[in-house]
C-alpha cells in the first residue's frame, strides 16, 4: 500500500514537473509585460498555478455537463501570451481579463457545434495564426534577454552571458538527454541560469522573504472585467485555434488510453476549456488549455490512470496557495527568462510551421492564404499606424496584426476553398491526380 502511495505520489509529482516551467512562464512574462510589482507577480504566478490545478480537476472529472474524462493535464495556453501583452498595452489590464471571461463564454457557447465550425480553421489557418503569434512575441523574448527595456544595464555584456548561456544549456539538454530530462529542459535552463546570476549578484531574493506561506485567492484582485469588442475578438480567435489543438489532444490521449472520443466528450470537453477561463478571467489568471507535454509524460510511462492526474490537480492548487513557493520563480532575472523564451517563442513559430507541414504546398492558393495572411498580421505590428485615419469600426479589425492577419487567413480560406466553385475546381483536380497516378 506504502509503494503504491509512493509511486502514486512520484508519478504526481512528475506532471507538475513536466508542466511547472510552461505554467509559470506565462504570468511571468504577461506580468513583466504589465509591470507588476514584486508581491503583485508573486500573487498572479500563484493564482495562475492555482487555476491550473483547478482547471485540470474540471476536464477530468467527467459528469453530464462538462469534463471530457481523459487523463489530461490543463496549463494557460501560450497562444495567449502575445495577445494578451498586446491587450494591456493598447487598452489596459481591466480589458485582458474582459476578454478571458467573453472569450470562456464564447468556448461554452459553440462546444456544441464547434466540430461543425472546424472547416473555418484548418492547418493553413491556424498554422498561420500561430506562426504569426510566436514572430510577434520573439523582440519580448530579445528585449528581455538584454535586461529588460529601461533596465540600467540593458545589453551588458553580463545580461548577453546569462541569456544566451541560459538558451545553449536549454540546447544541449535537448541534444543529449531524452525523456523526462528533455521535458524538464526549460525548468532546468531556468533554474542553472538563476543560480549563476545569484553568484554575479543580480538575484534579488526580497520577493521570496516578503511573500506569506499561505493566502486566499480573490476575485478581481487586479482589476473588475472591462469588455471592449477587439481584445475580446482577439482572444475568442485564440480559444477557436486553442480548441482546435486541444481537439489533437483529445484524440491522441483516445489512442493512447483506448477510449472511443464522441461528439458529445468533444462537447463537455471544449465546456470544461471555456468555463476554465471564465473563472481564470474572474480570479485575474488567464485562458487555459491542454499541456501536450503532459501527454507524452502518460506515453513514456504507459500509466494512464485518472488518479494520478486528479493528484496532480490538487497538487498544482496547493502549490497555489503556498506564495513562498511562487515568489521563487519572481526571482528569476530578465536575461534568464529571455534566454529561455527565446527557445519557447520559436517553439511557437515552429509549431505554427508544422501545422503548415500539413497542408498542400503544390497548392498556390494554400501559398497565397499563407503569404497574405503572415504579411497582414506582421506588417500592422511592425506600422500600427498603418490604418491609423480608417473609420474607428474598420479600425476595430486592424488595431491588432495578430487580429488582422487571423482575420485574413480565416477569409481567403473560405474565398480559395470553401466557396461552391472551389470545392468543384478541387474535385477536378483530385479526379485528374488520381487518373494520373
Amino acid at each position: 500500500m506504502n509503494n503504491s502511495v509512493f509511486k502514486l505520489t512520484s508519478l504526481g509529482i512528475q506532471h507538475v514537473l513536466a508542466m511547472y516551467a510552461g505554467a509559470v512562464i506565462v504570468p511571468l512574462i504577461v506580468g513583466g509585460a504589465m509591470g507588476l510589482t514584486g508581491n503583485d507577480l508573486t500573487y498572479l504566478v500563484s493564482v495562475d498555478i492555482l487555476m491550473c490545478g483547478l482547471a485540470t480537476l474540471l476536464q477530468v472529472w467527467q459528469n453530464r455537463f462538462f469534463g471530457i474524462g481523459l487523463p489530461v493535464v490543463l496549463g494557460c495556453t501560450f497562444t495567449a501570451v502575445g495577445p494578451m501583452i498586446a491587450i494591456s498595452g493598447e487598452h489596459g489590464l481591466s480589458a485582458i481579463y474582459g476578454a478571458v471571461i467573453a472569450s470562456g463564454l464564447f468556448v461554452i457557447l459553440i462546444s456544441g457545434f464547434f466540430g461543425k465550425m472546424v472547416r473555418f480553421f484548418p492547418p493553413v489557418v491556424t498554422g498561420s495564426v500561430v506562426t504569426i503569434i510566436g514572430i510577434t512575441l520573439i523582440p519580448v523574448a530579445m528585449n528581455n534577454l538584454a535586461g529588460g527595456q529601461g533596465a540600467k544595464d540593458f545589453g551588458s555584456l553580463s545580461n548577453i552571458a546569462l541569456g544566451f548561456g541560459t538558451l545553449f544549456l536549454i540546447i544541449v539538454l535537448y541534444k543529449f538527454f531524452t525523456g523526462f530530462i528533455r521535458a524538464i529542459s526549460i525548468l532546468i535552463g531556468l533554474v542553472v541560469g538563476t543560480v549563476a546570476a545569484a553568484l554575479m549578484g543580480k538575484v534579488n531574493f526580497s520577493a521570496v522573504e516578503t511573500a506569506s506561506w499561505f493566502h486566499v485567492v480573490e476575485p478581481f484582485h487586479f482589476a473588475a472585467p472591462v469588455f471592449q469588442f477587439t481584445p475580446i475578438l482577439t482572444m475568442c480567435l485564440v480559444a477557436a485555434v486553442s480548441l482546435v489543438e486541444s481537439s489533437g489532444t483529445y484524440f491522441a490521449l483516445g489512442d493512447i488510453t483506448n477510449t472511443k472520443i464522441s461528439e458529445e466528450k468533444l462537447s463537455k470537453g471544449y465546456r470544461a476549456e471555456g468555463l476554465a477561463s471564465v473563472i481564470g478571467g474572474i480570479f485575474n489568471a488567464f485562458p487555459y488549455t491542454t499541456f501536450s507535454q503532459n501527454v507524452g509524460l502518460i506515453q513514456m510511462s504507459g500509466i494512464k490512470t485518472k488518479k494520478v492526474i486528479y493528484l496532480t490537480g490538487f497538487m498544482l492548487i496547493f502549490l497555489g496557495l503556498v506564495p513562498k513557493i511562487g515568489a521563487l520563480t519572481t526571482i528569476i532575472p530578465s536575461s534568464v527568462l529571455g534566454g529561455a523564451m527565446v527557445a519557447m517563442f520559436g517553439m511557437v513559430i515552429a509549431s505554427g510551421i508544422k501545422m503548415l507541414s500539413r497542408i498542400e504546398f503544390a497548392k498556390q492558393e494554400n501559398l497565397l492564404i499563407i503569404a497574405c495572411s503572415i504579411g497582414m498580421g506582421m506588417g500592422v505590428t511592425a506600422v500600427p499606424d498603418l490604418f491609423a485615419h480608417m473609420p474607428a469600426n474598420v479600425k476595430i479589425f486592424t488595431d491588432s496584426g495578430i487580429v488582422s492577419g487571423s482575420l485574413t487567413a480565416i477569409l481567403l480560406n473560405i474565398i480559395f476553398n470553401l466557396l461552391p466553385g472551389n470545392q468543384k475546381h478541387l474535385s477536378v483536380n483530385a479526379l485528374k491526380e488520381q487518373k494520373a497516378s
